[in-house]
């Protein structure tokens, strides 16, 4: 307790230090998340190219006023840098290709030389305004709700989501030790193992609230004794155990693993992006929705949303005052389906966004394509006409066009089914392809194309530019 007191006076200080120095050196600092394959990656290289070159961004008001913009080295020397060429090239190469997604924290500073506006504008000169991105996998947000869990807590929990998930080979694997023997290293990093790849197989059948999140992104913790540890059943723990040593790993992996990414990265936020994989979770059937739909409720819990006075943001404090949920791979359905996809977003996030409008936090749903894949066609099949998207699929290369479905005009006719256990879709299943990123041609000034990025950035940035 008093280490951790005079870690937050250290840490006070630098705050302090640092909100004096943004007066005049203003950072504004963006927080993007998401569950995997939500598409983080290519949102933010894709968004910083687009603020570099910002001839596709009609819908972003602060690009008139940027004199330009350019990357430079981020501030924090102990944080990994955003590999931004190598995703930008994966993308635009003459094979493009999905760049590798994310794994553990990056970040990435790109400054803006800004020309005032407004009636004082002729009194001001040009000041530089920096945007320090912040990637982070979602799945270490969900790691927050630990902190206030005991050990026999989070495990009755992870073992009553494994059995709902069929996760037969973790049990047998359970059941095949005792807990209250002493420590055998070789069986708790079987058991670590076992548990690791119960949770992999509940994430490839649709589940999202899955704990520790490092067990499915360790970065570079893997093979660490904070990461070798695996839910039991309560019972006697006597000293030397097994389970007592399971019990012991789950408070260090908070204390040493959940606690500091809070503190280092997470608290600092200003804004926040967090990306929704909304059709994949239609295409994995009811339950996923509903896991979406929890865990979003669940990721907010650990935002601090909402606005702070002058004099807090002058003394470093930092709330996220911005937040705004955005489903992805909107290029998948036909523009007349994309009110349709917002909707269904904004309902899977209401109870979320309803938590951060009462703190005092501006939130937004919407549905984007960070990068556009697709064309758009009318094709007619059986004497009716229908809108579809053309792509290159991912699977095999070749060209193909595809008619999801229609998503309906109510969201209730998915969330109520998935809120009541519905094992499949009334109207069968959602017609969804993984589709490759398409060859670009760019001209001079040009940002790869998108759709609705432009209003993403203005909402999250314009007012600070």
């Amino acid at each position: 307790m008093i280490g951790r007191m005079a870690d937050a006076v250290t840490r006070g200080v630098g705050d302090l230090t640092a909100g004096v120095t943004e007066v005049f050196d203003p950072t504004l600092r963006l927080g993007v998340t998401g569950l995997s394959r939500a598409g983080k990656t290519v949102f933010i290289t894709s968004l910083v190219a687009n603020l570099i070159d910002r001839g596709r961004m009609p819908g972003f008001t602060a690009g008139s006023r940027i004199e330009t913009a350019f990357l430079q080295p981020q501030p924090d020397d102990t944080v990994p840098r955003f590999d931004y060429e190598n995703h930008l090239s994966a993308l635009t190469s003459r094979d493009p290709h999905w760049p590798e997604g994310t794994r553990a924290v990056s970040e990435l500073r790109l400054s803006f030389k800004v020309r005032p506006a407004g009636l004082l504008s002729g009194l001001r000169g040009v000041r530089t305004v920096h945007l320090d991105i912040v990637d982070y996998p979602g799945e270490w947000l969900l790691d927050l709700g630990l902190m206030e869990k005991t050990y026999d807590e989070w495990s009755e929990r992870a073992l009553a989501r494994l059995t709902s998930w069929n996760a037969s080979d973790y049990e047998a694997a359970m059941q095949a030790v005792d807990a209250t023997a002493p420590l055998d290293e070789p069986t708790a990093q079987k058991l670590a193992r076992s548990y690791t790849a119960a949770l992999h197989l509940a994430r490839d059948a649709g589940a999202y609230d899955l704990t520790p999140g490092r067990f499915l992104l360790p970065g570079d913790l893997e093979g660490s004794p904070a990461l070798t540890f695996a839910p039991l059943p309560p019972g006697e723990a006597p000293r030397g155990s097994l389970r007592r040593e399971m019990a012991r790993r789950f408070e260090a992996y908070k204390s040493q693993v959940v606690r500091p990414f809070f503190r280092d990265h997470f608290a600092r936020l200003d804004r926040q992006v967090v990306l929704l994989d909304v059709l994949g979770a239609l295409r994995r059937g009811p339950r996923a929705v509903e896991e979406m739909r929890a865990a979003m409720a669940d990721i907010l819990t650990a935002f601090r949303p909402g606005t702070l006075g002058w004099l807090m943001s002058l003394l470093g404090a930092r709330r996220v005052d911005r937040l705004l949920f955005a489903a992805t791979k909107a290029d998948h359905l036909h523009h007349g389906q994309h009110a349709r996809l917002t909707a269904l977003t904004e309902a899977l996030v209401r109870d979320a966004r309803s938590r951060a409008d009462f703190a005092g936090a501006r939130t937004r749903a919407m549905s984007i394509a960070a990068l556009r894949a697709t064309v758009e066609e009318t094709r007619e099949h059986q004497g009716v006409d229908l809108p579809v998207v053309r792509g290159r699929l991912l699977s095999t290369g070749r060209e193909a066009a595809l008619y999801p479905g229609e998503l309906p005009d109510d969201p209730s006719h998915i969330l109520n089914p998935a809120r009541q256990g519905a094992d499949a879709w009334l109207d069968g299943d959602y017609d969804l392809m993984d589709f490759a990123p398409a060859p670009l041609t760019l001209r001079p000034g040009e940002g790869p194309p998108h759709i609705r990025l432009d209003r993403a950035a203005e909402f999250l940035l314009a007012d600070r530019l």
